[in-house]
């Protein structure tokens, strides 16, 4: 019998968390666990409760009835399924957790980590520590950032937003690191165009390299104008929010990044491939955006990844509620290729205290 499982966890945060635009005390998991063949694959995403009734309304169908070594042509079914209903946002974080599963489920079924799968490019991959809240005080914000830079971590990043202690925040975390750590910031879309060049020429004597979302990811003009007058050697990175190739690729076009990011949990794995085939083609670094899990993977397999993003959020919650999570020593990380697909099982024993959703959906006939 096939059967899909969807889940939803919502863990609290290790204390009280905003950015330039948000703020936030919680974070929801949403899991998958699709067997097909006898076989159980695992994915998941970082959204809410209706991802994962997305998933058992509009997606259960497709993966009961997919088979598990065609991946591409199940993703494909699912973006077309969602046309009426919408295809990004919660219809996206959907589609790639189920995305994952399957290529999680494809790596079992073959004995295969995902890395060797889709074939190494390297070993290892360098992340970066990021946190930096604008909730924290200086001494929090010390505590974290020199703690990766005495972890071995040679890039870590903040958030920043548009209040009066912002510039003191940046030279607190400048202090903290030393100068042999890049320091990257990240407004989440904070300012406007003209006030974002301000701001990136003000944090330019303390070293910034890396301006993420200075301005809204959709303002695709705003961010080439930040990129062409942003102070020499910071660049400006953004696209965690593209859900599908077509936000890539319409980033890449206009010139507005330096850098582009994609996240796996929101593209899902295909989609990831395809941000990395995009990023090739135009000769533009690629990074990959929180769940280190995964991305441990993904940053070894494709070829012009730069870093990933060891997100303070996410390594806590992978660490917390899955076996085999992904950690980074001396500032790399390295995926299990010992571990078939992405080598991780979810502890549910440790994260039913934290469950909100559980749904399962059954096919008798789908092993046929």
């Amino acid at each position: 019998m096939a059967r899909l499982r969807v889940s939803a966890f919502e863990v609290p945060t290790s204390s009280p968390e905003a950015d330039g635009t948000l703020a936030w005390n919680s974070t929801v998991l949403v899991t998958v666990e699709l067997t097909l063949r006898g076989q159980h694959g695992f994915g998941y995403t970082y959204a809410d409760v209706p991802t994962a009734a997305f998933v058992k309304a509009h997606l259960a169908p497709i993966a009961l009835g997919a088979d598990p070594l065609a991946v591409g042509a199940t993703f494909d079914a699912m973006s077309v399924a969602v046309r009426n209903v919408g295809r990004d946002g919660v219809g996206a974080t959907a589609i790639a957790a189920v995305d994952m599963a399957c290529w999680d489920l494809k790596g079992r079924l073959l004995g295969r980590s995902l890395v060797d799968l889709l074939g190494p490019r390297r070993g290892e991959i360098a992340a970066y520590g990021s946190g930096g809240f604008t909730t924290y005080g200086p001494d929090e914000l010390r505590r974290q950032l020199g703690g990766w830079r005495d972890e071995g971590f040679r890039r870590v990043k903040m958030k920043i937003g548009d209040a009066p202690d912002t510039l003191d925040r940046v030279r607190i975390a400048r202090e903290a690191i030393g100068d042999g750590v890049e320091l990257f910031v990240d407004a989440n879309g904070a300012y406007r165009a003209g006030r974002a060049v301000a701001v990136a020429e003000s944090m330019g004597r303390y070293g910034v390299t890396w301006f993420e979302e200075p301005v809204s990811s959709d303002d695709l003009d705003g961010l080439r104008f930040v990129r062409e007058h942003a102070p020499s050697g910071m660049l400006v990175a953004a696209g965690e929010y593209g859900y599908r190739s077509l936000t890539f690729d319409r980033m890449l076009a206009a010139g507005s990044v330096d850098v582009l990011q994609a996240d796996a949990t929101r593209c899902g794995v295909s989609g990831f491939l395809a941000a990395a085939a995009l990023c090739e083609a135009r000769g533009v670094p690629l990074s990959a955006h929180c769940a280190p899990t995964i991305h441990a993977h993904l940053g070894c397999a494709a070829s012009n990844v730069v870093h990933v993003e060891y997100f303070h959020d996410h390594v806590r919650l992978e660490g917390m509620l899955f076996d085999g999570a992904a950690r980074a020593v001396g500032g790399v990380l390295r995926p299990d290729r010992t571990r078939p697909g992405i080598g991780v099982a979810l502890r549910r024993s440790d994260a039913a205290r934290f469950q909100v959703y559980d749904e399962t959906a059954d096919d008798p006939q789908g092993d046929r």
